[in-house]
């Protein structure tokens, strides 16, 4: 097969998630053919977009030359983090994969992902999968995000994501206020809205890895690259629009030149 076919059969895969069965017959190739292909392009583009580009956490100074103007108020904001969970299919004979993978929240066997953004809506971490029962505490602190950030750093998250021992000395967490009162301050409310009006962006950056069909079931044949798969869908939606059109100029100019490296590096391959 010619390397350009062999990597419109892994991203068919990626955002149709198409059977091992039907493949095949769309390529007049075999079975075992398909899967070697897919699994092998999975690790290159892995390698490529993830691995090259999004080692590291961009610094604030990074973020502060694209910032959106809903985040006039968190202008030292380094991240923007929210978990999620994918659908999974797990052996029945393990009953601890079963234990473990079941999500209480989703009623289902899952792995859970962080996903990371910056202000100005490029996905700039994710981490590996998790079994869907593992806390969201439990995932940054492992996932190796705590040791990327510096001191100044500002953190968005969620309500659910009390981690605020776990910061590091000098990086500071923001999540909307709880209720503790009757009924919410004035302050209190402005201060929802604006975390909710810049934090929004992960949600929005989950969303666009969602359409690609292969997280909405990842078949048990890919479980063992289940890592590969979801950091690379991640990595793909950077290639997309921006979710911001205040930063769409900006997009246009950085993906020409990410075009010419990913064409270098698969000629390459």
């Amino acid at each position: 097969m010619r390397k350009i076919d062999q990597l419109l059969m892994t991203l068919m895969k990626l955002k149709q998630n198409f059977l091992h069965q039907d493949l095949p017959v769309r390529f007049n190739v075999s079975q075992g053919t398909v899967s070697n292909v897919v699994t092998t392009w999975v690790h290159a583009l892995h390698e490529i977009l993830f691995k090259q580009f999004m080692s590291e956490i961009p610094d604030r100074s990074k973020n502060q030359l694209c910032l959106p103007n809903c985040f006039s108020s968190f202008t030292n904001c380094r991240i923007i983090i929210d978990c999620t969970e994918v659908y999974t299919c797990i052996n029945r004979q393990s009953m601890s994969s079963q234990k473990l993978t079941y999500s209480s929240y989703k009623h289902r066997n899952t792995c859970k992902g962080l996903v990371g953004v910056a202000p100005n809506g490029v996905a700039t971490f994710l981490s590996c999968l998790y079994p869907g029962s593992t806390s969201d505490k439990k995932i940054v602190k492992d996932c190796g995000i705590l040791n990327q950030l510096k001191p100044g750093d500002l953190v968005l998250a969620d309500k659910g994501f009390l981690i605020k021992d776990l910061m590091p000395p000098g990086v500071h967490i923001n999540i909307p206020p709880f209720l503790t009162t009757p009924q919410f301050t004035t302050e209190q409310v402005h201060q929802t809205e604006c975390i909710a009006r810049a934090r929004i962006h992960v949600e929005r950056a989950t969303r666009r890895m969602k359409v690609f069909n292969i997280l909405n079931l990842i078949p048990h044949s890919l479980l063992p690259h289940a890592d590969a798969v979801f950091q690379v869908v991640g990595a793909l939606t950077n290639l997309q629009y921006p979710l911001i059109k205040e930063v769409g100029q900006l997009y246009y100019e950085g993906i020409q030149k990410i075009d010419h490296i990913v064409r270098f590096c698969i000629n390459s391959f």
